[in-house]
């Protein structure tokens, strides 16, 4: 079975060492120990999985402990469909908070628009030579 170090872990995922030991604390990871005092980490195939599954939930914007939830499922195929339920659970909460933020963006943007049309509006007056316009509300 092969293994993989940190080094070639953090290499393969484009991500730091001390991330790779940031999930390890976190309970995502849990290599083996090997050399002079246990200081090599040794990751199996099941580690590189758990990397791979936690990077691509970090990509979907969702929590650690949601991450972890998820993963800790996959490790017992018990059932299969109440393991897609939840996932499927957790990708509808995370999607309606994600719709709340686009919603709050926009709403954003318009105000500013609002704005910028204001002082553009407001500078053309001056430039026109009116002289100070009035203030806006």
């Amino acid at each position: 079975m092969p293994t993989y170090t940190i080094t070639e872990l953090s290499r393969e995922f484009d991500i730091t060492a001390r991330a790779i030991r940031f999930y390890e604390d976190q309970g995502l990871l849990s290599p083996s120990r090997e050399g002079a005092g246990g200081r090599n980490r040794v990751y199996t195939p099941r580690d590189r999985t758990r990397l791979k599954l936690t990077l691509r939930g970090k990509r979907l914007g969702l929590s650690l402990s949601e991450i972890k939830s998820l993963v800790d499922m996959y490790e017992s195929p018990k059932d299969t469909s109440a393991q897609m339920n939840r996932f499927l659970g957790v990708l509808a909460q995370h999607r309606e908070t994600l719709e709340q933020q686009r919603e709050d963006i926009e709403m954003s943007l318009s105000e500013i628009t609002a704005h910028e049309d204001e002082c553009r509006r407001l500078l053309a007056a001056i430039a026109d030579g009116k002289g100070e316009p009035a203030a806006a509300d």
